[in-house]
């Protein structure tokens, strides 16, 4: 026996599973179920009351009836019967003129009795004659048992008999075809992880959050439709429209979600707020529903399956229709048996009657009728299926109803499933889009950031940079918290890796910010917030990863003074440039590129007659078209860095406002392009560190102004006088070369502050050196030299002195005298440093010593 929670547990399949099943799947499920009850109710009939009952046809009745009766004569004759147990008796029945006639149908009893008692008196025979009725037969109860077997297989149609048990097996067939999508391994676990899914969906408080708040601002919409300019709304931007960009500026628009901040909302207190485990748990719903999305889009095996078993109960059907109408008619209440025993019976034809054929014929016009009815709704539902491309479902009703904008359409067997739900009740897949759309997702992210990110925790991230700016640096986070807009003396904002930032009008609050650092970082701006930057923002750092990730209010700015773009400007192949015009950044100063560039990208030309500094770092692509700068004559520093460049540019030797000149880390090696430069008169610094340069050309001597000369990390060997004939020479840096002699000639630098010859070959330092008397910084490190003259107490301004890495024995007492070293300037091994007299060493750790008493 079944316990009851067994048989329970068989019922669970439809309350898990009725959402994906439409009107006629239900309709036929009750179909099956009410030719499951005819099947089951026939069978039962049949099981307790099937049988036929079979009477001899008599082949004598004609003939007794014809016979005359004959008055004072005795008739005999002669009646064989076949007993039981197969004996054979003679007898004669004695028929008396003044006594009806006795037909041979005499029981054997009977006539027996008529034998052994043939005086008996009339008034006996008559009365006997009176109680019988009807023809009789020679066959006892046994005989009409075993004929009424033999008849029952014999006469009876197979239908008759095997027609509950069709109907049971084709019932069940029916059951099976309708449910097997939910048990086929490959199908079953989508279905169910989308019941799941769509449950969780629907009851989850975000859902009901998100649907509210856009009701909120729909009616919201609707008042201030219908009221206009009569009233006032009750939550107003302050901000101007004055100078707002085109249409085709990305702007947050009115699409979507409208969470923009200088637009009206109403807040509903009762689903403001989430609690920390309901948004959690919407998070891990957004992330169900984009893996499941993936998962079952990438085929169309339920539709197909589906599809199929429709068409299987459809021809299952046709089948049983068109063979159960041959056959109902064969159901009949009489029938002819012959059963070919009449070695046993005596009789040869037999007529039976089926007690049960009224009863299964009107159950069969019933199965018929539920059958019909039955295939007619599969015939509806194929017609159901291929009426529209139930592969693709539009969630373009959703969209209107509920302003979700971006609920993506979805394909294959994702759609169908969405196809069978709607069937069913069209608000669940109106709740499930709110789990497909990425503003619904992007505004969840937007609460949970503000819970998490606070005003109080926001400040502990503040700091202070180098130029003593207050500085805030926030990284991949889902969004841009709305407390960070109220740190009102923020001074420099960095965004790095916030793919959805947005920036709100509440920025207009930060009056104090004028740099904003947007790192893999493409925000959105809402218009009163765009008017605010266009007017307040002085430097501006993008750095991307492809063109189109820069923002294209950025190219908008008309008051921005710097400008820093870094990552790939080049398009596919490297045939055109995806930097957009920047004839709006009229005020633009500085502008830096780091990228790949072959070219100078012509759109820079937009800003040439304003432009100052023009900052080009190449990542080692080789830049080949330079004509472009020919039209920037007002730069005044130009740096052209890792651009593989093998000679100085001649499109530089037309920018007559050029005061510096920074050709780091090319493959420069030769420059005798330089004499060029005489025409650059206002040319005051000149790097060409980080290169392949092997000598200097006398022609240097030209460049009268020149004050900085960077040849470090070359390949030189000497340095020739030309260099000290440039007598407002005052940093000179050699370092890391192969320079094995300082000339004296560098004693007529008498401007020289600093000289850095690092990492060469110097042994010894010549005395005239030392009649630089305003070197501040001395770079003597990594060299041959063996001892310091001591004529270095000549350099009183001297705060730097760099000696580490040679072959010093001592260092000279005249150390002391250097009025400004002091130990912290002091660059040397520590054992020379204590080998000093100690009051030397007071002398140069006053720096630490001084300070100390101060303090106190």
């Amino acid at each position: 026996m079944f316990t009851l929670a067994e048989v329970a547990s068989l019922n669970d399949i439809q309350p898990t599973y009725r959402i994906l099943k439409p009107w006629w799947d239900v309709f036929m499920d009750y179909l099956a179920v009410v030719m499951l009850m005819v099947a089951i109710f026939a069978g039962t009939m049949q099981l307790t009351k099937d049988q036929v009952v079979c009477l001899p046809v008599l082949q004598s009745t004609v003939n007794s009836k014809a016979q005359p009766s004959m008055s004072g004569k005795a008739d005999f004759t002669t009646a064989e019967t076949t007993t039981r147990q197969g004996e054979e008796v003679s007898m004669r029945t004695v028929s008396f003129g003044s006594g009806p006639t006795v037909t041979p149908d005499v029981p054997l009893s009977r006539a027996t009795s008529s034998q052994y008692q043939p005086t008996e008196s009339g008034q006996e025979l008559k009365k006997e004659q009176k109680d019988s009725s009807g023809r009789k037969t020679n066959l006892d109860f046994q005989q009409y048992v075993f004929i009424n077997q033999m008849c029952y297989h014999l006469a009876l149609p197979w239908y008759s008999k095997y027609f509950p048990y069709l109907v049971l097996i084709h019932t069940i067939i029916l059951i099976v075809s309708s449910n097997f999508w939910f048990k086929y391994p490959k199908t079953c676990s989508k279905i169910e992880h989308f019941v799941s899914i769509l449950g969780k969906c629907f009851e989850s408080p975000w859902t009901t959050k998100a649907l509210s708040e856009t009701a909120c601002e729909d009616s919201e919409e609707n008042k201030q439709r219908l009221t206009g300019a009569q009233s006032m709304p009750k939550y107003v931007s302050t901000s101007s429209d004055e100078g707002s960009p085109s249409a085709s500026t990305p702007m947050i628009t009115k699409s979507g979600f409208k969470f923009s901040a200088d637009k009206p909302m109403i807040e509903v207190p009762s689903v403001t707020i989430l609690d920390k485990k309901d948004g959690e748990q919407a998070k891990a719903l957004f992330e169900k529903v984009r893996k499941f999305r993936a998962h079952v889009e990438d085929s169309d095996l339920i539709y197909k399956l589906y599809v199929g078993q429709t068409v299987i109960k459809t021809v299952k059907f046709i089948f049983i229709l068109c063979y159960t109408a041959n056959f109902v008619n064969t159901i009949s209440f009489e029938h002819i048996c012959n059963p070919k025993v009449e070695h046993l019976i005596g009789y040869t034809q037999f007529e039976c009657t089926h007690n049960m054929a009224y009863m299964l014929k009107k159950l069969l016009i019933s199965y018929i009728s539920l059958i019909c009815v039955y295939g007619f709704i599969c015939l509806y539902t194929l017609f159901w299926l291929f009426r529209i491309p139930l592969k693709e479902y539009s969630f373009e009703k959703v969209r209107e109803e509920s302003s979700f904008s971006d609920i993506p359409d979805v394909k294959n067997d994702f759609a169908f499933l969405l196809h069978m739900v709607d069937q069913y009740d069209q608000l669940y897949s109106k709740r499930f889009g709110v789990f497909l759309s990425e503003v619904s997702e992007n505004k969840l992210r937007e609460i949970s950031l503000n819970h998490e990110w606070t005003f109080e925790k926001l400040r502990q991230h503040v700091s202070r940079n180098a130029q003593d700016k207050q500085e805030l640096h926030l990284f991949m986070l889902s969004g841009v918290p709305d407390a960070v807009f109220d740190l009102t003396d923020l001074d420099v904002l960095k965004l790095e890796l916030i793919p959805e930032a947005k920036i709100p009008a509440k920025i207009s609050q930060m009056t104090n910010l004028e740099e904003l650092h947007l790192c893999h970082c493409p925000a959105k701006v809402e218009q009163t917030a765009f008017s605010f930057l266009r007017d307040h923002l002085r430097c501006l750092y993008v750095k991307f990863t492809d063109v189109a990730e820069i923002p294209a209010w950025v190219y908008l700015l008309k008051n921005l003074r710097e400008l820093y773009l870094i990552g790939n400007l080049n398009s596919e192949n490297n045939k055109m440039i995806g930097l957009e015009s920047l004839r709006e950044l009229r005020h633009l100063k500085i502008l830096h590129v780091k990228s790949n560039l072959t070219k100078i990208p012509p759109n820079i030309t937009d800003v040439a007659p304003h432009l100052t500094k023009l900052v080009i770092h190449n990542d080692g692509t080789k830049l080949v078209v330079l004509n472009s700068l020919k039209k920037m004559t007002n730069v005044a520093e130009l740096e052209l860095q890792n651009c593989e460049l093998e000679r100085i540019p001649h499109a530089i030797f037309s920018l007559s406002n050029l005061q510096e000149l920074d050709l780091k880390s090319n493959s420069i090696r030769t420059i005798e392009e330089i004499i060029s430069f005489q025409h650059l008169k206002r040319l005051t610094c000149l790097k060409l560190w980080h290169n392949k340069i092997v000598n200097i050309p006398s022609s240097i001597t030209h460049i009268k102004n020149l004050e900085s000369l960077y040849l470090s990390n070359n390949k030189l060997e000497s340095l020739p006088a030309a260099v000290f004939s440039l007598q407002k020479l005052r940093y000179l840096d050699v370092s890391y070369n192969s320079i094995e002699l300082i000339p004296v000639e560098i004693g007529s630098l008498q401007n020289l502050q600093h000289f850095h010859i690092t990492g060469n070959k110097i042994d010894v330092l010549p005395k005239q050196l030392f009649k630089c008397v305003k070197l501040r910084t001395l770079s003597l490190g990594q060299n041959c030299i063996t001892s310091i003259p001591d004529k270095v107490s000549q350099l009183l301004q001297l705060t730097y002195l760099e000696l580490k890495g040679n072959c010093l024995d001592r260092l000279p007492a005249t150390l002391g005298q250097c009025q400004l070293l002091r130990k912290s300037g002091l660059v040397v091994e520590d054992h020379l440093f204590d080998a000093l007299p100690s009051e030397v060493k007071e002398v140069l750790n006053q720096d630490t010593s001084i300070p100390f008493a101060n303090g106190i």
